[in-house]
């Protein structure tokens, strides 16, 4: 289980600072994504907001559950509107989209903990909170440029120790 929830939070976290079009959970992309006021940091307030947006659109027969159609859906829509200004050939983009797609069914197949095609309110909310929390290093409630740059610092600290470990 403690595998699973490393896993699910580095795939919403997970993503190259070179394509932050496609790391909606990288350090700025995360804060960008849900911050309301474009101030540049994001409260938990804000944050909840967003995701409480998100899950309604996602739902996309309002039954309170999200299935893998509607998550991928719902991603595919908004990854076709960041391929729109992807400007390094159509070959590269469709090789983009298909790395997207399949990682957002993992995500998917990670998040719904339950195991029953579906994804509640509940799972969906506690990996929202272990998103926030991972990426809000100071744990004062507020995601700032320090936080997103003490996360990557530490993620790159981590990432150095298991490849060390593995030599």
């Amino acid at each position: 289980m403690t595998l699973r929830i490393i896993l699910a939070t580095g795939l919403l976290a997970a993503g190259a600072a070179a394509t932050p079009a496609f790391a909606q959970h990288a350090g700025n992309a995360f804060v960008a994504a849900y911050d309301a006021d474009k101030n540049g940091s994001l409260t938990r307030t804000e944050y909840d907001a967003g995701r409480d947006a998100r899950f309604k659109a996602t739902d996309a027969d309002g039954d309170g559950t999200i299935t893998e159609a509607e998550y991928v859906a719902e991603y595919s829509d908004r990854l076709e509107r960041e391929l729109a200004s992807f400007d390094r050939g159509e070959e590269k983009k469709a090789e983009a989209r298909q790395r997207q797609i399949r990682q957002t069914r993992v995500r998917f197949g990670v998040i719904d903990t339950s195991k029953d095609g579906k994804i509640d309110r509940a799972e969906y909310d506690a990996i929202a909170e272990r998103s926030f929390a991972e990426q809000d290093a100071d744990k004062d409630g507020t995601i700032t440029a320090a936080d997103v740059a003490a996360t990557a610092a530490r993620r790159t600290a981590q990432r150095e120790q298991r490849e060390k470990s593995e030599q």
